[in-house]
């Protein structure tokens, strides 16, 4: 038997309130972000409004399956949560010290080479939202803002410079005094990489600095007219902080690299660096215990996002071991996987002190400049405000290893 349905008509404020109209936005691409609700929205958005061989070159890993950062996610998407309930959470904060200052987030924006491909915003944009967001920023050494123009464009953001050692010290000193000079107080030293890794997108791209306009790049660009005409117009496309010659980024990896660098140069390195100073690429428990013993004030456990040496460990699985080991003489810092504010939060909680993040930010940047960069940093912090909620911690003090696990297949 069915039950009668009563029915009657809807009253004016009613309808009023279903009728209500969403804003409507204009501009296509604040549309697109209002809509992205996630990193992985931002990835597919970016990968619509780039070029192939742009979005390749921020996207890819290395190695013919990209195992090392296939890996490295697949690690973040098996740690098992474990909540504590009956906890005050009305209040949560995600302020944390990061190497002695505070940072009003637990993450760092990565540094990133040729930031400008991926929009003309380039360092520019993603330094001004981190002056904003009250984050650090990285520039790297391959960037494609000078150090000084980086400065200029975030002013008070707090502003680290990665560095890579070439051949000619000279010349690594000469960046280093520029970098000092401009206000940056953390230099971080990134030695995973003595030879180019094999970044078979980039290659089956053509992709090269600058720019050649193949028939490949002619059609795609046909697809894309509005980053041609940006890139176009604006300054050209180029490392802004190291002379370099035509050719594929490995290209100008192998030709300028130093890869006879020992920690005879870092402590060379520490003797001209009055801030602090960060070695980036470690990938053992016995590396960051050299690397401290040597000078550096912290450690990034990092596989360079899975673009150098595939099959690399997995960088958030060392964190426990390199905390015991360390004992609290330098900062752990990870990155390579983190895509969600939940990956950087299990970071965390496994002892690491902040995680860098590469790949979400420049996914923003692709698919809406300035705004999108704005767009992941809202993402972020909104997950991991909310992670530590339903995890029943209330400040990044309280996480703890019993907060979470990995969940073995």
């Amino acid at each position: 038997m069915t039950a009668k349905v009563h029915r009657r008509l809807p009253r004016p404020a009613e309808l009023r309130e279903l009728l209500r109209p969403a804003p409507i936005r204009l501009n296509g691409t604040e549309r697109g972000l209002a809509r992205a609700a996630s990193i992985a929205d931002l990835r597919a958005l970016a990968r619509r409004r780039a070029p192939r061989a742009v979005f390749d070159f921020a996207d890819g890993g290395a190695g013919v399956g990209e195992l090392a950062l296939r890996r490295a996610r697949e690690t973040f998407r098996r740690l098992e949560f474990h909540p504590s309930a009956l906890r005050d959470v009305s209040h949560v904060s995600a302020e944390t010290m990061i190497l002695g200052k505070s940072s009003a987030q637990p993450f760092v924006f990565a540094p990133t080479g040729l930031t400008r491909m991926m929009h003309t915003g380039g360092e520019r944009a993603v330094v001004a939202v981190a002056e904003r967001a009250g984050i650090p920023y990285a520039l790297s050494m391959m960037g494609s803002t000078t150090i000084e123009d980086t400065a200029e464009a975030g002013p008070q953001a707090r502003k680290w410079f990665q560095l890579f050692l070439w051949r000619d010290r000279g010349r690594v000193k000469e960046l280093v005094d520029r970098a000092a000079a401009a206000g940056f107080d953390t230099l971080i030293l990134t030695v995973d990489t003595p030879v180019a890794g094999t970044r078979l997108r980039d290659v089956h791209n053509g992709l090269t600095v600058p720019q050649q306009l193949t028939l490949r790049t002619f059609v795609n660009g046909a697809l894309h007219p509005r980053y041609w005409f940006d890139l176009l117009t604006t300054e050209p496309l180029t490392f802004a902080n190291v002379a370099a010659s035509e050719g594929t980024v490995a290209d100008q990896i192998d030709r300028v690299f130093d890869p006879a660098i020992t920690v005879a140069d870092l402590e060379w390195l520490r003797g001209h660096w009055q801030g602090s100073l960060v070695v980036k690429g470690i990938q053992s428990v016995s590396d960051a215990q050299r690397v401290v013993d040597a000078g550096a004030d912290g450690v990034v456990l990092s596989s360079h996002g899975g673009r150098q040496l595939d099959r690399a460990p997995v960088p958030v699985e060392l964190v426990p071991a390199v905390r015991e080991r360390l004992d609290g003489r330098a900062e752990i810092l990870v990155d390579s996987g983190v895509t969600t504010g939940a990956d950087i939060v299990a970071a965390l909680a496994l002892g690491a002190d902040a995680a860098l993040v590469g790949r979400a930010f420049l996914y923003g940047l692709m698919a809406g400049g300035q705004r999108g960069v704005a767009r992941a940093v809202e993402i972020l912090s909104r997950e991991v405000v909310q992670t530590m909620a339903l995890l029943g911690v209330s400040s990044v003090t309280e996480l703890r290893p019993e907060h979470v696990s990995i969940r073995f297949p």
